[in-house]
């Protein structure tokens, strides 16, 4: 039987909680979180609670938890020189031996704030003290709550933001199954740009995945555009299938 893992004195770890359900943590996420001296928890500016407290709290005991508030916007310096005092203090409690846990929605590699965290420590700890833990995405979440395979075959999945339609509009033309993820104010926009490319009916908006009662599933975008959806809002388009490589012909289903 392998040893269950405990965090270790003096390691940092981004730590991937999943989409938000706690029934969807690894059994690696809840031991580290559960024997970890700190814990980091992100909450943006524009949000009352940290999301990813909310999937983690039955997890908390004597724990000392850092929410690090965090802008939302479209400014790379700033966002990156909000984490520059969480990077200190995460180093300065590494040596004091303590384990660091920072838990973050979703995957720490994928549209996380652990990628700006992550580089900030490269340069303040050793590398062999820096740990990523994955999670489930949203992605996988939304597929599986649809029941959808995203690929068969020889399929391109293709992910991006929502954010810039004419970039949108050409990924449409390079994959089969296109992911998109913020997506909640821009659906009126990708609407019109789906409906003009025959694909009104392939796409699939979730909003808070695995989030209880917050959870928003709908086919109709332009319908959805009349709400209030925000930053967690997913957007699977189904655009064909390529079939094999050898003759393959992408066929519309």
């Amino acid at each position: 039987m392998s040893v269950i893992p405990r965090a270790e004195a003096g390691h940092f770890y981004a730590v991937g909680t999943g989409p938000g359900a706690p029934d969807l943590l690894t059994v690696r996420a809840v031991n580290l979180i559960r024997t970890a001296g700190v814990i980091i928890a992100p909450r943006s500016e524009k949000a009352d609670e940290s999301l990813v407290m909310l999937s983690i709290r039955d997890l908390i005991g004597r724990q000392e938890v850092v929410t690090h508030v965090y802008p939302m916007q479209r400014d790379l310096k700033k966002t990156q020189q909000s984490w520059t005092p969480i990077a200190a203090l995460v180093a300065s409690r590494c040596r004091e031996g303590k384990a660091v846990v920072q838990a973050t929605i979703g995957d720490p590699l994928l549209y996380s704030t652990s990628g700006y965290l992550l580089p900030l420590l490269a340069d303040q700890m050793p590398a062999d003290r820096l740990h990523v833990v994955p999670g489930i995405c949203a992605f996988q979440a939304v597929a599986s709550r649809l029941g959808m395979p995203l690929a068969l075959q020889e399929d391109r999945v293709l992910i991006m933001p929502a954010t810039d339609l004419n970039e949108v509009e050409a990924a449409l033309d390079r994959c089969e199954t296109l992911v998109l993820y913020k997506a909640g104010r821009h659906l009126r926009g990708l609407a019109d740009l789906l409906e003009r490319k025959g694909l009104a009916g392939k796409a699939h908006l979730v909003c808070n995945a695995e989030q209880g009662d917050r959870e928003f599933v709908t086919d109709d975008l332009r319908q959805a555009a009349d709400g209030q959806h925000g930053y967690l809002a997913t957007i699977i388009i189904h655009v064909g299938r390529r079939g094999w490589a050898n003759g393959g012909i992408s066929q519309a289903t």
